[in-house]
């Protein structure tokens, strides 16, 4: 049981609403951003399938290695903002690049069509979509992590609000998904695939405007670590400042011919993480203390969690919306739902979860009865796992052709709960366990991570696709599927078993931090 006092030293002393006043610029920004986000991702995998006519098998590994993109520059954008541009200017350039490059995925080319058995594509309208994806996938690296990071130094390293703060600002975070899911993907799907696109970049634009208003409630927080060092010259000619912000944009055209080769962004994202288990590693052992040393052996331990996670709940992007789309009767309660509006159940799980999750860590931590943060990272990989495995069972059982919602809400049910016992807490797990001066690289390391998952959740959803062509490209296989899902799900609740025997020993190296 932890013996460390709580108190509210260090957090911002402004408050509303029970927390810092910084809070709600975050949640405000994060809200818009993750409005464009997912209101984009909700239609990609059919507008993939659809419109281009990809297989299931291309499509999701398009889909993967894009969000595993998305959650691997973030490594780069929290190392610049830590060392010169402080989180506020990261999170303002990264929201320009996202900002353009949602409007630009609201225009397209010519629909793809088939020749006898050859599919014909409009090659410049499929680089156009890709560069599209490069500027999203560079103004996240700069805004995703910054913006977590802002969060976190608002609150004081013992205030007890900040795991409620951090689901506040997840709950925030699933506003915006929720309402995006359903509207752009009504729009997308009903009126047009380009219409859906537009509407996620105004949205996103929105987002910039509440953080640029909102700056001043910051108080310094974000701001550059040396303000000075960003104006002195560059090996290029360029202050330092601006030569980062040209940096970005050769970020941008990187992430659009990376983004063509998902096999290479597969590779990288192991370069990756194995580069940065080692700068971590070397750190820790150079320029930290024993207990230092320690918390972060155990914050990259769960980290390496999160990969088997992330493949599991990323599927309702991917396979889960094109089985949805063909598999499923989407009548439900007297309302017809479009394929990409299912996913709409996962932020509207967390909307009305979120806060009581919120309320009952905070509870729990009073009475000295809190799972420690690997008890909740075990308690989310037996409910992912199970999830999986039971729906898996309900397909198999239900033999009609068009299979009850019922099951779809069991597992998205599932998937929201177990999200609640790792993301939020995550987050909050990265800012309280890892060293002050890198805890922005740190959450970065979180991102790839997730990245990493991502990156498989493509591959796992390739593996459901029936290899039809033409007209039946995005076809999925039942059977195929069921398999799929039963073996995956059954390997999440081992892990989960795993982390559970270990906890005692991964509580004793955070050295007192909960």
């Amino acid at each position: 049981m932890s013996t460390v006092s709580v108190s509210t030293e260090g957090s911002q002393q402004r408050e509303f609403l029970g927390h810092p006043v910084g809070l709600w610029v975050c949640f405000g920004t994060e809200m818009w951003e993750r409005f464009s986000y997912y209101g984009m991702r909700a239609i990609l995998v059919l507008y993939l399938t659809k419109y281009h006519l990809y297989s299931t098998e291309k499509a999701t590994m398009v889909l993967g290695a894009y969000m595993a993109m998305v959650y691997m520059t973030p490594i780069l954008g929290g190392y610049l903002a830590d060392r010169f541009l402080g989180s506020r200017k990261a999170v303002v350039y990264g929201g320009l690049l996202l900002v353009l490059g949602h409007v630009l995925m609201g225009f397209h080319g010519a629909p793809a069509f088939m020749d006898g058995e050859t599919v014909v594509r409009d090659d410049s309208a499929i680089s156009f979509f890709f560069l599209s994806l490069g500027l999203i996938v560079g103004g996240m690296g700069f805004l995703k992590a910054n913006i977590s990071t802002i969060v976190g130094s608002l609150y004081g390293p013992n205030d007890p609000r900040r795991d409620g703060g951090f689901s506040i600002f997840y709950m925030g975070i699933n506003i915006g998904s929720f309402t995006s899911i359903a509207i752009v993907g009504y729009v997308g799907e009903n009126i047009g695939w380009n219409y859906g696109f537009a509407l996620a970049g105004i949205c996103m634009l929105f987002g910039l405007l509440v953080f640029l208003k909102g700056q001043p409630l910051l108080e310094g927080r974000a701001d550059p670590p040396n303000p000075e060092e960003l104006k002195q010259k560059s090996p290029i000619g360029l202050s330092i400042e601006n030569t980062i912000y040209l940096g970005g944009l050769v970020l941008v055209l990187l992430s659009w011919q990376l983004l063509q080769y998902q096999a290479v962004v597969g590779n990288l994202l192991l370069v990756c993480g194995a580069i940065m288990v080692g700068i971590v590693g070397f750190y820790s052992f150079k320029d930290c203390t024993k207990e230092e040393r320690h918390r972060l052996f155990v914050a990259m331990f769960l980290i390496t969690l999160q990969p088997l996670f992330w493949a599991l709940f990323e599927q309702q992007a991917g396979s889960l919306t094109l089985l949805a789309d063909q598999k499923f009767d989407l009548n439900f309660l007297g309302m017809t739902f479009v394929a990409s509006q299912v996913q709409s159940m996962n932020p509207l799980f967390i909307i009305v979860f979120a806060p009581v999750m919120a309320w009952l860590w905070v509870s729990l931590a009073r009475k000295g009865l809190d799972p420690s943060t690997p008890a909740k990272f075990a308690i989310a990989m037996l409910l992912i796992g199970g999830g999986f495995v039971l729906f898996a069972l309900a397909l198999g059982l239900d033999e009609s052709s068009s299979k009850s919602f019922m099951w779809l809400v069991m597992l998205y049910w599932f998937m929201t709960v177990a999200e609640l016992c790792i993301s939020p807490i995550g987050l909050s797990m990265i800012t309280k366990l890892s060293v002050p001066k890198i805890v922005g690289m740190m959450m970065g390391v979180w991102f790839l991570g997730l990245a990493f998952g991502n990156y498989l959740s493509g591959v796992i959803g390739s593996l459901t696709g029936s290899g039809g062509h033409g007209a039946a490209a995005g076809d999925v296989s039942v059977a195929a599927t069921i398999e799929l899902y039963t073996n995956v799900g059954l390997f999440g609740i081992a892990v989960g078993v795993v982390v559970l025997l270990l906890t005692p020993l991964l509580r004793k190296g955070m050295h007192g931090v909960h």
